[in-house]
């Protein structure tokens, strides 16, 4: 076995599935002699120029990161003899002879099992299908997105009382839990790969699904949807872009995000909202103060 202080690579990343990643790693003793990460972007309702997750855990952690504009610009910095790039939820394509510079290649790992949900919104995309099964998959990358080689594929042991949805997980546990799943198998594999142990597998290319980057106005539910189609809407879109509906008020409509709510006896049970300009409140301390939207929220 390979010490893990003696494998040298370098971490692509930039949400929070890569920040968790990044954080086993480091207690693990596994950790990147670089970090490379994409730019700090707008955020929030004031738009403010803030750090991404990954750039926050470099930071708190004192690692060298990076934040290239364009790889091709500090190609020069990946000229030393790294074993292999190690790519999770980083956000940017990165070019074929970028990928080539290490000695074993570069790893993708992605949550989901490959070729289902390729793309960049796998999580949310899981909890609204009806697929039982989910996890996370290690590819050898090539340059087209999440479609090379499987390396090795994990299930998640997803324990759910009979009846109840795979989708009972909310986005950020179901996130978090692949994150441990994912930095656990890397772990484990990463030594037989540098050893060149592992023969990664093709994709079966016929199964592929494909998702895509989230937009705000799908978190828009309709109350007269089916329950079950409502919550998962309401599970994949907290805390981002929300799930939301909108209710007439003074002939303005207001724009009501739910943020907690569970399904029972067959029924949608909204539990706490965020009015639009307020902050987020129990459902009936709301109409209370608005006792002429209630027409309008309990369908």
């Amino acid at each position: 076995m390979i010490p893990n202080t003696k494998i040298k690579f370098v971490f692509f990343g930039t949400g929070d599935f890569a920040a968790k990643i990044l954080d086993i790693l480091h207690k693990k003793d596994l950790c990147p002699a670089l970090i490379v990460t994409t730019s700090d972007k707008p955020q929030g309702r004031k738009m403010e120029i803030l750090p991404n997750p990954v750039k926050v855990w470099a930071q708190e952690n004192s690692k060298v990161i990076i934040q290239p504009k364009e790889l091709n610009e500090i190609r020069h910095i990946f000229a030393a003899a790294y074993d292999v790039f190690v790519v999770a939820d980083y956000g940017n394509i990165i070019p074929s002879h970028i990928l080539n510079i290490p000695n074993y290649g570069c790893l993708n790992l992605h949550p989901s099992l490959l070729p289902k949900f390729r793309g960049s919104s796998p999580i949310q995309s899981f909890i609204l299908s009806e697929e039982q099964k989910t996890g996370v998959t290690i590819i050898f990358m090539d340059e087209q997105v999440d479609h090379g080689p499987i390396v090795a594929q994990q299930n998640l042991d997803i324990k759910c009382p009979s009846g109840h949805l795979v989708s009972k997980w909310s986005y950020k546990e179901l996130e978090e839990k692949l994150a441990e799943l994912g930095a656990e198998l890397l772990i484990e594999i990463l030594p037989q790969w540098i050893k060149q142990e592992i023969k990664p597998k093709e994709q079966n290319h016929n199964q592929a699904t494909y998702t895509q980057k989230i937009r705000k106005e799908y978190g828009l539910i309709n109350l007269n949807d089916s329950p079950k189609k409502n919550m998962k809407k309401i599970q994949a879109f907290t805390p981002w872009p929300g799930a939301y509906f909108f209710a007439r008020k003074n002939n303005k409509e207001m724009r009501i995000i739910i943020t907690e709510a569970e399904i029972i006896d067959g029924k949608l049970i909204i539990q706490k909202i965020k009015p639009e300009g307020k902050n987020e409140m129990p459902l009936q301390d709301f109409l209370r103060g608005n006792p002429d939207l209630e027409n309008q929220i309990m369908i």
